[in-house]
């Protein structure tokens, strides 16, 4: 298969006589605070003497030849708005969108008056700090992220991974953040699921599930979060996706060394047009190849579909799911690291899905937005002794879903300078779980006696309930634009937990600043307290008698303080300097071992259903500076360090490193267009070593048998820490470009260099000789209390290189 992919590249790079030499970038100009069409705004290339006009209904289009551009857009009584390298190819249209922020600078006598040593203020004036923007094509062509989001957004500042302790998974850590402090929306809809092969009660996963090819931009804002968003301790993740092609039926099929995907898009009629994408993995294939016991697969689908039933009046469906299977197989070659792998990893299956609509209805100055959706996760998750999936020697079994229907609607409002926005919130919950674990085994006297019975735990429950909210937020600049001011509130409740009916206690003021000093130099500054539910694994935990313990949980706080500032010394080149603190109050703790679930999360299955208390407390502070170079002269480039420290408490009270704890981040990206349509990436991150939990020796001899792996002293929590993580990225790719298809074929290499980076340790018994069973100090078969074992620590250490070779067609 895949030689007869190099072959088809091999024949269309020779096929140049029916080369294609110009293409289509089609979209639409609004104005960002109404939504409203702009008429007769002016589109064109940078340096370039073409260029068009928008008509009655705000839409363009332009052709161009081939090539990379930088597009710019302006009207009279807007800020003028530029969008890097778009790439203008022959097999399908670019559809680019712009929204436009209001010069409210007062025009006199037909002149406009700018203060020229003014900065302008925002693109966003409900968020001026904090934030960070990727665009498609930046996400597409980024070194190492294999077409994932969330592997993107690991390079911007204060973004960590678990990855970057070796992991390989997805987990975005925002300023010493855990995992679960994130929310998505896509389109304005909230997508809880990302990910592959999901952590529930936490996030990441080993795959991102959204296809680029939809996204339009994203926006990534780590504090200072608009009111909108609820459960947001740590970050908001925004995206927007584009529409499909109003013109004609097009799309793409890409196929790399581990999955295969394709987009379809096009009109359904005279007002309505939709994209749809599907994508099957052959991981096992690529597992098979290494020799390693595990075969990951998955599948995903989106679609979008988006109707204009006239001016006023518009409505977005859209989807996205996934089913993700985790087995084993057998290797050619037993080493005990394979052992390790199948004794101590569970089986895993998942699926889920969110589908959801969103009305746009435009009122004079402003639009409302009503949104219905609704989101399913099911989990399957089962462990057997010896690894071996045999019924009678099961260890755990977790059947889970998690449901939610919401409904939310918010009215928007820009009215002499003032953007104004409130609304209402509300969810049907259903939750259930099917949970069994046998934690250590019986012992018996010589005789065969039961002297002590195998200790196991049991949940089983089914819980459902509502949760409701409302937001408000008010923005405006002040001084001749130099001061921009955005204040906002949202409060949330429950019908759940005990205290879940009292506003009061989650409400939760906001308050930014923006100062620019001149038109290069601003200030920024914000205060803001957040809130979030604890995961449904804690809610609807009950104990072997059935008793739902954590109905007396509370919303988790967050507050946060920034203060930075900001230097623009061109149009696309952004300096960005900024400091943070974050606090932490009700944080769910754990009762067995006393551990704050802030530091779980970074390992596949489920957490959180134990019985926990709202006593923890914790912090995060550090400072980020990055420089951002949009795309100018053929290169763009990205440079970030972030100094980050991340502590939590516990039942004692005592702040220790987190396990997010790295200290120092550094990312770097850099791309570089040549002539002929080649591109170069390189992308190289480092992350200081993870802290990490040793294990406690006698409990894990007694229970290794059982568990297949090591059992953490918690008493150590995070005493020691892993070797600091180093990554180098590197990828080319090149475009062909005939009669309306163009071809893209890419190789992109993880760690090109071959780093050494370390997972955490793992805790098993010695092999013999042979690799048959375990080596034991009488000579004796392996007793199931692991009184004669040898205990043994596998450094896990890795520098495998991961190439990927692919190609894409557009047409």
């Amino acid at each position: 298969m895949k030689l007869y992919i190099i072959f088809i590249i091999v024949c269309l790079t020779s096929l140049t006589g029916i080369a294609q030499n110009s293409g289509i970038i089609r979209g639409s100009v609004k104005d960002k605070n109404t939504q409203e069409a702009i008429i007769g705004a002016v589109i064109a290339p940078e340096n370039s003497t073409e260029g068009t006009i928008t008509d009655l209904n705000g839409n363009f289009k332009l052709e161009l030849p081939l090539g990379s551009y930088n597009i710019k857009v302006s009207s009279v009584g807007f800020n003028t708005e530029t969008k890097y390298n778009i790439q203008v190819i022959s097999g399908n249209a670019q559809i680019i969108n712009f929204q436009l922020q209001e010069d409210n600078i007062a025009l006199k006598d037909v002149v406009i008056s700018i203060d020229k040593e003014k900065q302008v203020t925002a693109t966003d004036m409900f968020t001026p700090l904090s934030v960070q923007q990727l665009t498609t094509q930046e996400i597409r062509s980024n070194p190492g992220g294999n077409f994932d989001v969330s592997k993107v957004v690991q390079t911007l500042p204060g973004v960590g991974s678990n990855s970057a302790g070796g992991g390989g998974r997805n987990d975005l850590l925002i300023r010493g953040g855990a995992p679960n402090e994130n929310v998505y929306y896509l389109d304005g809809v909230e997508i809880p699921i990302i990910n592959h092969f999901q952590t529930q009660g936490s996030s990441g996963g080993a795959q991102g599930i959204l296809n680029v090819s939809f996204i339009e931009d994203l926006k990534l804002t780590t504090s200072a979060f608009d009111a909108k968003y609820d459960n947001a301790l740590a970050s908001t993740f925004v995206i927007n996706q584009r529409d499909g092609n109003p013109e004609r039926i097009s799309g793409s099929v890409r196929a790399g060394l581990i999955e295969t995907a394709g987009v379809l898009e096009g009109p359904i009629g005279k007002n309505t047009t939709f994209l749809v994408s599907a994508r099957q993995s052959y991981t096992d294939l690529l597992f098979t190849w290494l020799d390693l016991p595990i075969r990951p697969n998955y599948f995903d689908y989106q679609y979008k579909v988006t109707h204009k039933f006239d001016k006023k009046n518009s409505l977005t469906a859209i989807g996205v799911g996934n089913i993700d299977n985790f087995s084993f197989s057998n290797t050619a070659n037993s080493t005990p690291e394979n052992v390790y792998t199948t004794r101590s990893l569970p089986y895993y299956n998942q699926w889920s899905y969110t589908t959801g609509f969103v009305f746009k209805h435009q009122i004079e100055k402003g639009f409302i937005n009503v949104i219905a959706s609704r989101n399913m996760f099911q989990n399957y998750v089962d462990k057997y002794k010896e690894g071996l999936k045999n019924p009678d020697e099961q260890t755990l079994k977790l059947s889970s879903a998690e449901i939610e229907n919401k409904l939310k609607v918010d009215y928007n409002k820009y009215i002499d300078g003032w953007k104004i926005s409130a609304g209402l919130g509300a969810q049907y919950v259903k939750y259930n779980i099917d949970f069994f674990s046998q934690i250590t085994n019986e012992i018996t006297d010589g005789s065969g006696n039961i002297i002590t019975p195998a200790q196991t735990i049991t949940t089983n429950s089914d819980i459902e309930f509502f949760k409701y909210g409302a937001f408000a937020q008010v923005a405006k600049s002040f001084f001749n634009r130099s001061l921009l001011v955005s204040a906002g509130a949202r409060t949330d409740m429950n019908s759940f937990t005990n205290s879940g009916n009292d506003p009061l206690n989650t409400l939760s003021p906001r308050l930014s600043l923006k100062y620019s000093l001149t038109n290069k130099w601003a200030l920024t500054g914000s205060v803001g307290s957040y809130y979030k539910l604890p995961t449904y694994t804690s809610l609807g935990y009950t104990d072997n008698d059935g008793n739902l313990t954590n109905k007396n949980l509370e919303y988790i706080q967050s507050t946060h303080y920034v203060l930075g500032t900001e230097y623009l010394p061109n149009a696309s080149l952004r300096f960005v300097l900024e400091g943070f603190y974050k606090q932490y109050d009700n944080y769910p703790v754990s009762v067995e071992n006393g551990i704050s679930l802030a530091n779980l999360g970074n390992e596949f299955g489920a957490i959180g259903s134990e019985d926990i208390v709202s006593v923890g407390t914790g912090e995060t502070y550090g400072v980020e500076l990055s420089a951002q170079q949009k795309m100018t002269k053929n290169l763009f480039y990205v440079v970030s360090y972030t100094y980050v420290v991340s502590q939590y408490a516990g039942l004692d009270d005592e702040l220790i490193p987190s396990s997010w704890d790295n200290r120092h981040l550094i990312s770097a990206t850099l791309g570089y267009i040549f002539k002929h349509g080649y591109e170069l990436g390189l992308k190289y991150r480092f992350a200081g070593g993870n802290p990490y939990t040793p294990y406690d020796e006698d409990v894990s001899r007694a229970t290794y048998m059982l568990l297949g792996s090591g059992t953490l002293d918690y008493s150590k929590l995070n005493t020691l820490r892993m070797q600091n993580f180093n990554q180098l990225d590197f990828r080319v790719n090149k475009k062909y470009n005939y009669k309306s298809l163009t071809l893209e074929a890419y190789i992109d290499i993880q760690n090109i260099l071959a780093f050494a980076n370390q997972s955490m340790p793992t805790y098993t018994f010695k092999r013999n000789a042979d690799n048959t069973g375990f080596e034991t100090t009488d000579g004796l078969p392996i007793k199931q209390d692991g009184s004669n074992g040898i205990p043994v620590i596998l450094d896990n250490e890795s520098s495998t290189v991961i190439p990927t070779i692919g190609v894409m067609l557009e047409f």
